[in-house]
């Protein structure tokens, strides 16, 4: 990877204007979705605190900040926002809370090239990422990048195998290659647990927190991880 030329992604390109809009909605559209988002705190709560409550965060891909009150919870805490996409970082600061907004300093940047020394943070927030990254050398050097700009700890959400939803998801996907009808332009992929697993190790991570969205049966896991020499 190129300091000058950083890995980009076909599906980080969708979100234009319009596409920031409809997913600042899509999380409180309707009862499922707001239980959905209710529950998406709770896991993020629990994980900040098994990351002991980090005073400087940053959230990335912030996306339309919908996680900014959460963070904001914690008084004292400083809150970095970024993104990707200039018109997410746009729509999150008209959308959230005045009040809220002062509190998070926004920037625009990628994943794999983070505008941020070594150690800038106590934590890197990244929620609804690594599902999007299906090769195994990109999800690592995300994973390194978080690794050389966190001081500490990292929060991760991703959807991963060992549940009911993975293994329906499976069958589908081999019913639509025997029909000769595969999705081309899928762009969220389930992990095997073992596999994202040894990738944490790999970039330089031990594991101190995983928790399920519903055990045994939903695809995402939330796990917190810290930092090793």
């Amino acid at each position: 990877m190129s300091k000058n030329h950083p890995i980009e992604l076909e599906f980080s390109r969708k979100y234009d204007q319009e596409h920031a809009v409809q997913y600042l909605h899509k999380h409180h559209d309707g009862l499922a979705r707001r239980l959905s988002h209710w529950r998406d705190e709770q896991l993020a709560r629990r994980a900040l605190q098994q990351a002991d409550e980090p005073a400087l965060v940053l959230d990335l891909p912030c996306g339309a900040g919908r996680f900014w009150p959460l963070l904001a919870e914690h008084p004292n805490r400083v809150i970095l926002a970024a993104d990707n996409s200039a018109h997410m970082l746009a729509t999150a600061q008209a959308a959230q809370p005045a009040g809220i907004v002062a509190r998070v300093k926004t920037f625009q940047t990628s994943a794999f090239q983070i505008d941020l020394g070594p150690n800038a943070v106590d934590c890197i927030f990244c929620i609804r990422l690594l599902h999007h990254i299906a090769e195994a050398d990109h999800r690592l050097a995300i994973l390194r990048e978080f690794h050389r700009v966190t001081r500490d700890t990292v929060i991760v959400s991703l959807w991963v195998d060992g549940n009911y939803k993975a293994w329906k998801r499976k069958r589908l996907e081999a019913k639509r290659v025997r029909q000769g009808r595969a999705a081309d332009n899928q762009n969220r992929f389930v992990v095997p647990r073992h596999v994202i697993e040894a990738e944490f190790r790999r970039a330089g991570f031990k594991i101190i927190g995983q928790q399920d969205f519903l055990p045994g049966y939903a695809m995402w896991r939330v796990y917190t991880l810290r930092k090793e020499a």
